[in-house]
């Protein structure tokens, strides 16, 4: 499955972005579906999850009850909802598939096969 990212950009603390990771290939519905982002100089981290037969989602603790993750099978996307954005959320945001169809993914990267490009997200304080 291929992944495309965008929707990213500048935007205040307190505001809000709607990233969106369009596939081509295969169906978004055979896989567990991740955001991941990483900040400069750091490692890459697990933002969300949403399981791919039973839509279930989860969370990283430091974006729980701001972020939400959702799936539109019908446009083959998955989107991630940013609100309530704080500084420490600047960095490149990327979608992945999980590593095997019809298979639960974790959180690590490791878990995951498919990557989009990245992209951007500055909040600015």
């Amino acid at each position: 499955v291929q992944l495309q990212a965008f929707g990213g950009g500048l935007v205040q603390a307190g505001g809000s972005l709607r990233l969106s990771c369009a596939a081509s290939g295969r169906s978004v519905s055979f896989y567990d579906m991740g955001w991941f982002r990483q900040a400069a100089g750091k490692e890459r981290e697990f933002v969300a999850r949403i399981s791919w037969n039973t839509l279930s989602t989860s969370y990283a603790d430091s974006v729980k009850g701001r972020f939400t993750i959702s799936r539109d099978s019908a446009k083959n996307t998955v989107y991630l909802q940013m609100s309530s954005l704080k500084s420490e959320d600047t960095a490149v945001y990327y979608c992945a598939a999980g590593a095997r169809r019809f298979s639960a993914a974790g959180t690590s990267p490791t878990d995951f096969g498919s990557w989009g490009q990245g992209t951007q997200v500055t909040v600015s304080s």
